[in-house]
């Protein structure tokens, strides 16, 4: 893994609204994960989107375990 292979995502917690900033690794490519909040505790689903072609990260979509992303 390099370092400019990491790249600090903010987004809202789809549950209680707090500010997160999660580190993503765009070495592993276009991939799902879960993350849990920071402040609830619930599970947040995580669609990271990498561009095949240079390697950087191009979308983060984020939801509820329940939600179909």
């Amino acid at each position: 893994m390099q370092d400019d292979a990491l790249v600090n995502h903010d987004f809202y917690c789809p549950y209680c609204d707090t500010p997160l900033t999660f580190l993503i690794d765009t070495s592993q490519g276009s991939h799902d994960t879960w993350e849990d909040c920071h402040q609830c505790c619930a599970p947040i689903q995580l669609h990271i989107i990498v561009s095949l072609m240079s390697g950087e990260l191009e979308a983060v979509l984020t939801g509820r375990d329940d939600d179909v992303l």
